[in-house]
């Protein structure tokens, strides 16, 4: 049967290319490790396509908070927005992949999301990095061609809490059953896209052709996500409006205070651009040195920065971040661990409601950027 496909070589003669399979699945994960392109960003996202970072492959995922990885998916990739991307590789010869595999997929991304981090994510990164002898943030700027890695993460972050991932089917031949799935979920979920990419591999006399193609992706997802899922920039009174919504007149409340002492302290705020729930960032700017302390969101957290902190110019040591937590947990009710230094341990604006707790928290953070500007200005005579 005649491909259609052709080679033109070099000495003019015409070279019909054979659709061939792969000899096994391994050999299409280790293409889509070392050439993720082949996932056809341009087909995915017209308008921005699509670039890949790959996290890692076989990255494991618990079904509790305490497991070390019940399942493990194929691949995880990161796209320029810091969207978890989890891949999964079939051939079209695996009957599982007419249903059995979007039931697989389906499972790892709940599971991912209720258990995942992004310090999972950046931890499994990062020991990729070194087995491949690379500098983590310097593939980070090669992929993305971007300069602060931290907002990157942060980034990475915000579409975890937000419940927003991509999952990408991968096979040499896409079975209409699959399609039909893949076409289904795509349009009915709001903040998880799903697509399928089939990969045939055409061979001829020594000369390989691989023509990738995304398949269940239709107009109507596309348009219906583009209003939904998009990201959207944030502001002072969208953020109240929604926190008022969502949390009470009191939270509300909580809030605004928070923001007018930020407002008073010439501190910088940052508004998030999460498509579902939106974030008030408290950060100081000097000479393009970011210094954390806290985020504030639509839903009920408040969370401590000490991630974030840790890497940072002064009072980024670990002794440094004990004393801010051993106050915090002054405060009536919070008892925060101290294996949390590492990571964003949350209050609940409910323990801001009250006026005792509310200046402590408040004296923490004017002490914190007071120190950070004296040790500042001391670094700049």
């Amino acid at each position: 049967m005649n491909s259609g496909i052709f080679l033109l070589n070099q000495d003019g003669s015409l070279e019909e290319m054979n659709q061939t399979e792969y000899v096994s699945e391994a050999h299409l994960q280790e293409l889509l490790q070392k050439y993720p392109n082949l996932l056809v960003g341009n087909q995915i996202n017209e308008r921005e396509p699509r670039k890949w970072l790959l996290v890692s492959r076989e990255v494991p995922i618990p079904d509790s908070n305490y497991g070390s990885g019940r399942w493990s998916v194929d691949h995880l990739f990161l796209d320029q927005d810091g969207i978890p991307t989890l891949v999964e590789v079939k051939r079209s010869t695996d009957t599982r992949i007419r249903r059995e595999v979007v039931g697989q997929l389906l499972e790892y991304a709940a599971n991912a999301l209720n258990y995942w981090s992004v310090d999972t994510i950046r931890k499994n990164f990062e020991i990729n990095c070194q087995k491949e002898k690379i500098n983590p943030d310097d593939k980070i700027i090669t992929a993305f061609s971007i300069n602060d890695i931290e907002d990157f993460w942060f980034k990475v972050n915000t579409n975890l809490e937000n419940g927003r991932v991509r999952l990408i089917f991968v096979a040499d031949e896409i079975p209409f059953e699959l399609k039909t799935l893949v076409e289904f979920l795509n349009e009915n979920l709001i903040d998880i896209e799903v697509i399928a990419v089939e990969i045939k591999q055409f061979v001829g006399e020594g000369n390989k052709i691989f023509a990738p193609r995304v398949i269940g992706q239709t107009s109507k997802s596309q348009i219906r996500k583009e209003n939904i899922t998009s990201r959207k920039q944030w502001n002072a009174e969208m953020f109240f409006n929604e926190l008022e919504k969502r949390q009470g007149t009191k939270v509300k409340a909580v809030a605004e205070k928070i923001y007018e002492w930020a407002i008073r302290q010439n501190l910088d705020i940052i508004w998030g651009q999460g498509g579902r729930n939106g974030s008030m960032n408290v950060y100081l700017f000097i000479d393009n040195r970011r210094y954390y302390s806290f985020s504030c969101w639509t839903y009920d957290s408040v969370e401590i920065l000490f991630q974030y902190m840790k890497l940072q110019p002064y009072l980024n040591d670990t002794e440094s971040r004990k004393k801010i937590l051993t106050k915090l947990n002054k405060m009536s009710g919070i008892d925060i661990p101290i294996s949390k230094l590492e990571q964003r341990p949350s209050l609940s604006y409910k323990d801001l409601i009250d006026k005792n707790n509310f200046e402590i928290f408040i004296s923490i953070w004017e002490e914190y950027f007071n120190e950070v500007r004296k040790l500042e200005n001391a670094q700049n005579k």
